[in-house]
């Protein structure tokens, strides 16, 4: 596996992937998270994510020269989490194409942005997701070193902020 430096001319292959991932929660009866319709047919979500590839680093990891997973960082939480009060890396988009699932591209992704962090003498590493259903994402992100911060809402959608110490 190899992560490379990507940018705004990923938003295609970040749409893709959040499209697979909602096909995939949605065949699995999971449709609280994201729905059942594909990121790319909603324009709010696609300038949503054409955002997050022009305005947040974006990492690439790839799989025998496939991309297999994406990860966005920013240096600050989305508008709907509070700021942590000292510096920190926020990742703020994390989807693995679903053909990779069980590769270990999402934890290697994470990785990244630890080394990043720890690069630029940050502390402190963030990151949201949906904490409904059975909590299974909220065990993901625990199962890689963070640890359940606060719980928020975004209308119905249930969120929990995730975070851990980097570096020294």
């Amino acid at each position: 596996m190899e992560i490379r430096k990507g940018g705004p001319g990923d938003a295609p292959m970040m749409l893709a992937m959040l499209d697979g991932a909602v096909a995939w929660l949605a065949a699995n009866g999971r449709t609280g998270q994201w729905g059942s319709e594909p990121w790319s047919r909603d324009p709010r979500r696609v300038e949503r994510v054409s955002g997050i590839a022009r305005d947040d680093e974006i990492w690439v990891a790839r799989v025998g020269g496939r991309p297999a997973g994406v990860m966005a960082v920013a240096t600050g939480p989305p508008h709907y989490v509070e700021p942590a009060g000292e510096p920190e890396l926020y990742i703020t988009l994390l989807v693995t194409d679903r053909a990779f699932s069980g590769h270990g591209v999402g934890g290697a992704l994470i990785a990244k942005a630890r080394d990043e962090a720890g690069a630029t003498g940050v502390g402190l590493l963030r990151v949201d997701c949906y904490a409904g259903d059975d909590g299974r994402l909220v065990e993901y992100y625990r199962s890689n070193g963070f640890e359940t911060d606060a719980a928020f809402t975004v209308g119905d959608w249930p969120g929990r902020v995730l975070s851990q110490r980097v570096g020294g």
